[in-house]
């Protein structure tokens, strides 16, 4: 039952297995999720120019392949939240996986001669997220993409940490600037998660413009994405 907040909206009644704590087109007709959905811009905005520049600079196929990948999961995010389709949610979560993937790729290769392939890493990601997309759209299971998701993140951070400890103590600033963004994000999502109930009550009780500030989801969009960005520039 969705809650009394929430209203009736152009896509309908929303088929997708989860729902965000932002009531239901309060702000327009057409957007399930208006803050929820405008945010991810920053998913999509700046790893364009990134990947101009990436082209430009002549730069190898798997940095571009990193930012085609972040701008993905923005425009998969942007049509989940906007429509609240389960459909639109697969968008918005499998290409978080394969993002991840490519990242991880990136991180490992980062020391390798130029122009040449990891063929057995390349399977190993490929296989990781080809199973992954198949348990899920079977389990259907948000923990279960959590986790997975969850894992390629934590092998991002602990290759990254090494990487600027050990090899590159100069790149030690974005790394961890990269890092921080991004648990501030996690942080707030998690906020969202234990405490929506009362973020809903809270935002009863102010003027619209001052109630959309703690929509926490949307700055998790906004942090993890630009900690994403960070991260690429890493």
């Amino acid at each position: 039952m969705a809650p009394a907040a929430d209203r009736e909206g152009y896509w309908g009644p929303p088929t997708s297995t989860l729902e965000w704590c932002e009531e239901n087109y309060a702000v327009s007709f057409y957007i399930a999720e208006f803050w929820n959905t405008v945010s991810n811009l920053i998913f999509i905005l700046p790893p364009i120019y990134g990947a101009i520049q990436t082209y430009k600079d002549g730069l190898e196929k798997r940095y571009l392949a990193a930012y085609l990948c972040l701008t993905a999961v923005g425009l998969g995010s942007w049509c989940f939240h906007m429509t609240l389709k389960y459909e639109m949610q697969l968008l918005d979560e499998l290409p978080m996986i394969y993002s991840c993937c490519v990242f991880v790729y990136c991180l490992y290769e980062c020391f390798k001669y130029k122009n040449t392939v990891n063929y057995p890493l390349l399977f190993l990601l490929i296989t990781y997220s080809f199973v992954v997309s198949i348990v899920y759209l079977n389990l259907k299971e948000p923990v279960f993409h959590q986790v997975m998701y969850g894992t390629l993140v934590s092998i991002i951070v602990l290759r990254s940490v090494y990487i600027v400890l050990w090899v590159y103590p100069w790149l030690r600033g974005l790394g961890y600037t990269s890092l921080t963004v991004f648990l501030m994000g996690f942080f707030l999502w998690n906020v969202v998660f234990f405490f929506c109930d009362k973020l809903r009550a809270l935002r009863e009780k102010m003027p619209p413009v001052v109630g959309a500030v703690t929509q926490f989801h949307a700055w998790w969009h906004i942090l993890t994405g630009l900690g994403s960005y960070l991260h690429i520039l890493l």
